[in-house]
């Protein structure tokens, strides 16, 4: 069972475990107890891809998306927001997609103007976001504007965040933008994709004991930052010449069970 791929476990739960709320481990090594999920649909929010079992979070990620939502309620021309990946019912490595995703702590967020919050099932599997880059991420296109940017701004402004990854032309685009308040910026991280979503961090409650943050952002605003990874996709680096006697790189090894937290085990075994 120890050499098993985890994935193949905690991909077959279906619902939480019947434990206290706890994060265990890091975000992407580690599980959740006494996950809680997502309303499929609320009064501003609806869980997209319901195939997938994945509007499962701690009960703090689930009252960060709820309260989200109601601060997009407000934007003009949004209802509320489209939900995407959070975690599976008990967390741990995914059967597809997300290294993350994984101590209930982390959900997707659709940048798609939430208007229609009657979808159905069937309509929540074939619907899409909608992307918001161009020049390969160095920056926005026109579906990007001053909503998305408040929504972002609101999400990185909670004090539950730990950091929120976007790709980087919309990150530059905010700082240049911001004519206020510029503390919130410092969240917002540059990385790979995330331009139909944001990705959303919380960091570890208080009193998680088992939960393992993330180191915290370099002071400042991060702006910097961004424009150097739009100059590095505008004028990309030469590839480093690759050492002919140099080993191959050994495949990416799946996590198992024994990689995890030891309490994993008792979350995949409780009721």
């Amino acid at each position: 069972m120890a050499h098993k791929a985890a994935k193949q476990f905690f991909g077959a739960q279906k619902v939480g475990s019947s434990q206290k709320p706890t994060p265990l481990g890091s975000y992407a090594k580690g599980c959740v107890a006494g996950a809680e999920q997502l309303p499929e649909t609320g009064p501003t929010w609806q869980a997209m891809r319901l195939s997938r079992n994945r509007n499962w979070a701690h009960p703090e990620m689930i009252d960060y998306v709820e309260d989200l939502s109601r601060f997009a309620k407000r934007i003009r021309g949004w209802n509320g927001i489209y939900v995407g990946d959070m975690s599976q019912p008990r967390g741990g490595p995914m059967l597809s997609g997300h290294a993350s995703h994984q101590i209930g702590l982390d959900a997707d967020i659709w940048l798609r103007p939430a208007v229609d919050l009657n979808l159905s099932r069937a309509e929540r599997e074939k619907i899409s976001s909608i992307s918001m880059r161009r020049a390969k991420g160095a920056y926005v296109n026109s579906n990007w504007g001053p909503e998305q940017h408040a929504l972002l701004k609101a999400a990185a402004s909670d004090p539950r965040v730990a950091r929120i990854f976007l790709f980087p032309g919309a990150k530059v685009q905010m700082c240049k933008d911001e004519t206020g308040d510029r503390s919130y910026l410092r969240k917002i991280r540059p990385w790979w994709g995330h331009h139909y979503h944001f990705h959303v961090r919380l960091s570890c409650p208080p009193g998680a004991r088992g939960c393992i943050d993330q180191a915290p952002p370099p002071p400042g605003d991060g702006c910097a930052e961004a424009q150097k990874w739009v100059t590095d996709i505008l004028n990309p680096p030469p590839p480093r010449p690759r050492d002919p006697n140099a080993p191959k790189p050994k495949p990416k090894r799946e996590l198992t069970l024994a990689d995890l937290p030891a309490q994993c085990t008792d979350v995949l075994r409780s009721r």
